[in-house]
């Protein structure tokens, strides 16, 4: 049975890593579901702050991470100096982000990253949105011929529509979430193919280090 897997990153951390206790270990996450479900390929879609790094929309699927290391790099060294401590804590913590994506490259992810962009609210605040979830339900389809099962690591309800037509044209679908932030329209939809990460606590547990 050809298998993929379909990660959103943002309900992943947001209502699983934080709501969890504990972080993930993505390495093992990925020998977890090779080994459990046989997958042949594990999609992970999130956002990333670029800092003007040039990216284009019409032309790019992806954030090409290994250019954005380069460039986060080249920018604290080259302007460090005209920079005030907060930006470059904030550069730093963005390029320890890209730095994490690459080893999910390097573990075997297939990445589809956007840039974050700022959006303004109601209250004069601002908030950061990637807005992955058009991308993972437009894959989801792309390529619905060339899988069996899919595993979906998100409890978002806004993919019902995707996954009840998926199920509808005979695909099996899993679902891999946290329990208490899982939308209740998909727990009823998944059922007995509902997993709940707690349960995953000793197998994806991130050692903490000494």
């Amino acid at each position: 049975m050809r298998t993929f897997v379909f990660i959103d990153a943002s309900n992943l951390f947001y209502g699983g890593e934080k709501s969890l206790g504990w972080k993930i270990d993505y390495k093992k996450l990925f020998g977890y579901l090779q080994e459990k479900y046989s997958a042949s390929r594990i999609f992970y879609f999130g956002g990333v702050e670029i800092h003007n790094f040039k990216y284009d929309y019409q032309k790019d699927d992806t954030v090409p991470i290994v250019e954005l290391e380069k460039y986060l790099s080249r920018l604290i060294k080259d302007k460090g100096e005209k920079l005030n401590e907060a930006e470059i804590l904030l550069i730093g913590r963005h390029l320890q982000r890209v730095r994490f994506y690459l080893k999910l490259l390097k573990f075997g992810y297939c990445l589809f990253l956007k840039p974050v962009k700022l959006y303004e609210q109601e209250d004069g605040t601002t908030k950061r949105k990637a807005n992955c979830d058009v991308d993972m339900a437009f894959y989801l389809m792309k390529e619905k011929d060339n899988f069996d099962r899919i595993i979906v690591l998100s409890g978002d309800g806004d993919f019902l529509p995707v996954l009840k037509y998926l199920k509808e044209i005979g695909k099996e679908v899993f679902i891999l979430a946290r329990g208490p932030r899982t939308a209740k329209e998909i727990r009823q939809f998944a059922g007995s193919n509902f997993r709940d990460f707690e349960y995953l606590r000793e197998i994806l547990k991130m050692k903490d280090k000494i």
